[in-house]
């Protein structure tokens, strides 16, 4: 069976991975995941942006998005941000800009902006408070509505609410599906592979004793 072979490895195996290797293992189990650029200032009008790989879709009505942080050791800047202000950014990441987006997972002073350091454009819009990335394709509008702290680990859960999106034209599809693949979005998996997509099928809403019909 040569690579396709399956393996097991154990938690007590886990546990005993060098701290690298168990977190790059640990951060690949579960598959492609959605990742955006968060942008922030503070009230001093200090920009922020930084790379998350933890959107989590909350609920529709209202629309609402959930972001894990990870244990406060060293600073979080992005969520200070938020939580001082309220108000934030999901940015789609392209292929143009992924390299750059990558970047903004170093650790810069609060002084030092990743805007700046990347060359990528801090958009203002609509009187938002918060800044958008002008490179990217699909971006959300965001207001902080709830902090939860999970206490197994430490983390952070920051849930907020859509208020406006901006996306190109040709994604909007009739009955409400965003294809985001016509807008470039890519994926991630572990902390440090991003990929594009291809679509398989859409597929009919599944019913007890119907047939699933493609959409496409």
């Amino acid at each position: 069976m040569g690579e396709n072979r399956l393996i097991k490895i154990s938690l007590a195996e886990i546990n005993e991975m060098e701290k690298q290797q168990r977190v790059h293992f640990a951060n690949s189990l579960g598959g492609f995941k959605s990742v955006g650029l968060i942008g922030t200032q503070n009230k001093s009008a200090q920009t922020n942006l930084a790379i998350i790989d933890s959107i989590l879709h909350i609920g529709s009505n209202p629309p609402l998005f959930g972001i894990i942080f990870r244990p406060g050791v060293v600073p979080r800047h992005t969520l200070e941000n938020i939580l001082e202000t309220g108000f934030y950014t999901i940015n789609h990441i392209n292929e143009n800009i992924y390299k750059q987006a990558h970047q903004t997972s170093a650790r810069y002073d609060r002084e030092i902006s990743e805007f700046e350091v990347t060359q990528l454009t801090p958009n203002f819009k609509n009187n938002f408070f918060a800044p958008f990335v002008g490179e990217s394709h699909l971006q959300l509008a965001m207001e902080f509505k709830e902090k939860i702290e999970l206490t197994i680990n430490n983390t952070v859960l920051v849930i907020g609410e859509v208020k406006e999106v901006y996306f190109p034209e040709a994604c909007l599809q009739n009955d409400g599906f965003l294809d985001i693949e016509k807008a470039a979005s890519i994926t991630c998996s572990g902390l440090d592979s991003y990929h594009k997509t291809t679509r398989i099928d859409r597929l009919s809403y599944a019913k007890p004793n119907k047939t699933i019909t493609s959409l496409l």
